[in-house]
C-alpha cells in the first residue's frame, strides 16, 4: 500500500480544491510513493501523537488539522510545530491533513455531528458559490451517446441526488477541412454540413482537467469545439455547516442534556431563549460563528458549534440558541469518520485511531 492510494481515495471524497483559502490540506511531510506500514488517525498532530505513531510502527499520520498552516522560515525546534516536523522527518513518518476539505462535503465532519445527534433531512447550511461550470460541446449525432457517457463517467452531469444530467439540442454544424487534415466526415476543401447534437452538462470546477481529457478522447473530430462556462449558481454539494431536524421536537433543557451526552462535552456555553422548543438544528464543527446568519436564515432553533466570542452571543437576538460545545468536542469524532472510511475501502489495511486526547483546553469543575 502506498500513501497515494490512501490519499487519492480520501481526496475523491474531500477534494483539496474545496478547502478554504487559509488552509493547508494535503501531504505535509513524506511523499506519495512511500509504502505505508500502518496509519494513525488523529484530530491534531502533536509530538505525543508522533511518539504514538513510532510506538505502534505507523509511518503515516492522517490528521484533521494541519500541523503547518503558514510557511516555516526556520525549522530549529523552537516551537511545537517545528518539533513535530523534525521528529516526523527523522522517523520517516508522513503527515497528511484533511481539514476544511472534509468540513465542506456532505459526508464530512458536520455529517458526523448530525449522526451523533440523530438529525434527519440533512443539507448543507451555506452552499458555496463559484464552484460550478458548464461544458458545452458539439458532436455528430451518431456519437452523441458515446461522448455523453464518457463525460458522465468523468464526473459531469451530477445535480444533487441525480446523475447523468444533460441537455441536448439538435442542430447543424458546418466546416471545411484544410489540406493537412484527416476529417472524420466530409472531404478536404469542401464545405460540409453535419447533423450534430449540442450537449450541455454541469460539473464542479475541480474535475475540469479530467473532463476535458475524457471529451477529447471520446470525441471523433480532430478539432473538438467546446465551451467552458463559469456559473454563478451555488453548489448544494459543497459548503459550510449542515442543517437538519430532530425526529421529534424537544424542550431546550432536554436538547442541551442530549447534546452534552452525545457530544461528550463537559461544558456547553449557550444563549437561553425563554420557552424555546428545538426541532431544526444547524451544526458546524470547529469555529462556526460566521454561520450564525445562515442558521437564522434557515430557521434553525439551535446552532451547535464552537469558538463564539462574548459579544457574538448577543447576535442571536433571542431568535435561536447558540450552543458552543468547544472546538475539540465538536470535531473529536472526525477520527471515527476517517477510520471508518479507510476501513471500508481498504478492509485489510492497518489503521489505528489515536488514543491521545489532544484537546489543549481543560475544564475545572
Amino acid at each position: 500500500m502506498k500513501i497515494s492510494e490512501i490519499t487519492d481515495y480520501l481526496e475523491s471524497i474531500a477534494p483539496p480544491a474545496l478547502q478554504e483559502s487559509y488552509d493547508n490540506c494535503g501531504l505535509i511531510t513524506g511523499h506519495r510513493d512511500m509504502e505505508v506500514n500502518g496509519a494513525l488517525v488523529t484530530l491534531d498532530c502533536t509530538e505525543a501523537v508522533v511518539d504514538e505513531a513510532i510506538a505502534n510502527k505507523c509511518n503515516f499520520i492522517i490528521a484533521h488539522h494541519p500541523i503547518v498552516f503558514s510557511g516555516l522560515k526556520k525549522i530549529n525546534g523552537k516551537n511545537y510545530v517545528e518539533r513535530v516536523i523534525i521528529k516526523a522527518i527523522k522517523n520517516d513518518i508522513a503527515i497528511y491533513a484533511i481539514h476544511t476539505s472534509l468540513d465542506n462535503v456532505p459526508g464530512g465532519v458536520n455529517a458526523k455531528i448530525a449522526e451523533k445527534l440523530g438529525l434527519v433531512n440533512m443539507q448543507i447550511l451555506a452552499p458555496k458559490n463559484g464552484l460550478l461550470r458548464k461544458l458545452i460541446t458539439f458532436c455528430p449525432d451518431n456519437k452523441a451517446d458515446e461522448v455523453r457517457e464518457a463525460l458522465f463517467a468523468a464526473g459531469a452531469g451530477q445535480i444533487g441526488n441525480y446523475d447523468s444530467c444533460s441537455f441536448n439540442t439538435a442542430g447543424t454544424g458546418t466546416f471545411r477541412a484544410g489540406e493537412n487534415t484527416d476529417p472524420y466526415v466530409g472531404k478536404k476543401g469542401e464545405l460540409h454540413k453535419e447533423p450534430e447534437t449540442r450537449i450541455e452538462l454541469v460539473y464542479p470546477a475541480h474535475i475540469e482537467g479530467r473532463l476535458v481529457s475524457a471529451l477529447l478522447k471520446a470525441h471523433p473530430y480532430e478539432e473538438v469545439a467546446y465551451d467552458l462556462v463559469p456559473l454563478a449558481n451555488s453548489w448544494a454539494q459543497a459548503g459550510s455547516g449542515m442543517v437538519g431536524e430532530l425526529p421529534e421536537a424537544v424542550s431546550l433543557p432536554v436538547f442541551l442534556e442530549k447534546l452534552k451526552k452525545d457530544m461528550q462535552t463537559a461544558c456547553i456555553r449557550y444563549t437561553p431563549v425563554e420557552g424555546k422548543t428545538v426541532k431544526k438544528v444547524a451544526v458546524c464543527g470547529g469555529s462556526g460563528s460566521f454561520l450564525l446568519g445562515a442558521a437564522m436564515g434557515a430557521g434553525a432553533d439551535v446552532l451547535v458549534t464552537a469558538d463564539f466570542k462574548y459579544h457574538q452571543f448577543f447576535d442571536g437576538e433571542n431568535r435561536l440558541v447558540i450552543a458552543d460545545i468547544g472546538h475539540y468536542e465538536s470535531e473529536q469524532f472526525t477520527k471515527d469518520l476517517l477510520g471508518s472510511l479507510i476501513n471500508k475501502k481498504f478492509p485489510t489495511f492497518a489503521v489505528r485511531l489515536s488514543g491521545i486526547n489532544t484537546n489543549p483546553i481543560n475544564y475545572y469543575t
